[in-house]
């Protein structure tokens, strides 16, 4: 029985050992490529040690998680504070000038009628507004003596004046460019005090007072307006229903100026020479408010104070990581050997356990940058302030996450792939 002729090539295959077309063999392992994995089967790997190991995969991500929480609790909540804190501050006048002729002058100085519209040309200047003395008699009643005005004054005033001053209506409502052409009024607090009128029945007649030898309605009662108690003692009348009614000339008596907080100083001094160019030296402007030095004192101790905390917040989640990541590497050395073994090379070993890092990681940080804005929301919404998550913030939290994750598994992967897998697979 003939026997069937053997094949060198086909032996040799059999064997391992690569042939070439001219017929030559080849080593088989020291010259053969390694096989490349695909991100896919990278991220597949890295996952692998998360599904397999899910509680303590749970605990790795929850430490990162709290150390991102705290990161965005220690940013948001003081910032909150910080905001509520520079509500109450602003609210003082730190943006805000007063400008007024020199009291006591023979004759008294005037301010042009324009003054107001001429200091709104200054270019860090937001907004201007004005009020002028009509120099009239308020009165509840025809019955009450003309010469007795309660010690109430009658200013005619624009219909911008409460955001300028930092005003609230209390009820009714303030004048706008439809009503402060007719005989309309509103009242500061201590003038609807004084005249009885503290507040506006919704659904009633409103009450009316007599200016001059005219019947004003009363539109509107305003709270207490700290930065112009002068506003509190008087009777508002629009700037046209003054010019038609009262006879009013349109030269303000108070120019408020309120400007960017960098530049009030700056625009203080160009403010005189501005409203009043014929004699600057005869205008006085009230002095920037003590309390902008507090401002921006509290927001350089804040500034600080965040930067120190999310410093410190950010290297606990990360030396939580590398710990995790190192007890790992020492868990799964026969793991290791064993893929090694099979022919992975320690740049794929190293490969596989910086991107369980890195997913520990960015679980961990998508977890805490949720917990971290609700707790801030939360504790503002306690305390009554205005909760403040900037989306910077939330942004460098995540990316904070993923790149401390990266940076602690940096060396557990080193010293996965150290080995070789007889040492890994003898544990040694």
């Amino acid at each position: 029985m003939s026997r069937r002729r053997a094949d060198p090539k086909r032996e040799a295959r059999a064997a391992g050992i690569r042939v070439s077309r001219t017929g030559r063999s080849t080593p088989p392992d020291d010259t053969t490529r390694p096989v490349r994995l695909a991100p896919a089967d990278v991220l597949r790997l890295g996952l692998l040690g998360i599904r397999t190991r899910r509680m303590r995969a749970a605990l790795s991500a929850l430490g990162i998680s709290i150390g991102i929480a705290t990161m965005i609790i220690v940013i948001g909540i003081p910032a909150s504070s910080q905001k509520a804190l520079l509500n109450e501050l602003a609210a003082l006048g730190t943006d805000t000038l007063r400008a007024e002729p020199q009291p006591d002058q023979r004759p008294p100085v005037r301010l042009p009628e324009g003054a107001d519209a001429m200091a709104a040309r200054i270019g860090p200047v937001t907004l201007t507004s004005a009020v002028a003395n009509t120099h009239a008699v308020v009165r509840r009643s025809d019955r009450i003596d003309p010469n007795d005005d309660s010690g109430l004054a009658v200013l005619a005033s624009r219909a911008n004046l409460l955001d300028a001053i930092h005003g609230k209506v209390r009820s009714g409502r303030f004048l706008d460019a439809v009503t402060e052409r007719f005989p309309t009024v509103v009242l500061g607090h201590e003038a609807g005090i004084r005249l009885g009128f503290d507040t506006l029945a919704p659904g009633r007649t409103p009450p009316q007072v007599l200016i001059g030898n005219r019947w004003f309605t009363v539109v509107g009662v305003l709270e207490p307006a700290p930065l112009a108690p002068d506003i509190d003692r008087a009777v508002l009348v629009g700037w046209e229903s003054a010019r038609i009614d009262l006879g009013f000339d349109g030269h303000p008596t108070v120019v408020y100026v309120r400007t960017a907080e960098s530049a009030i100083e700056s625009v203080r001094e160009v403010l005189p020479r501005t409203v009043h160019p014929a004699m600057p030296g005869l205008v006085q402007v009230s002095r920037p408010s003590d309390a902008l030095a507090a401002k921006r004192a509290t927001e350089n101790t804040f500034s600080a104070l965040f930067l120190g905390l999310a410093g410190v917040a950010l290297l606990v989640g990360g030396i939580g990581v590398a710990n995790t990541m190192f007890i790992s590497v020492l868990e799964r050395r026969k793991e290791i050997g064993l893929r090694r073994a099979l022919g992975a090379n320690r740049g794929q070993i190293r490969g596989q356990f910086l991107t369980e890092s890195v997913a520990l990681s960015t679980l961990g940080g998508l977890a805490g940058t949720a917990l971290g804005v609700a707790a801030t929301f939360g504790y503002a919404w306690s305390q009554d302030w205005p909760a403040v998550v900037s989306p910077g913030s939330v942004a460098a939290g995540f990316g904070g996450a993923i790149l401390v994750g990266a940076v602690a598994g940096v060396y557990p992967s080193i010293r996965a792939g150290r080995p070789t897998p007889t040492e890994a697979l003898s544990g040694t």
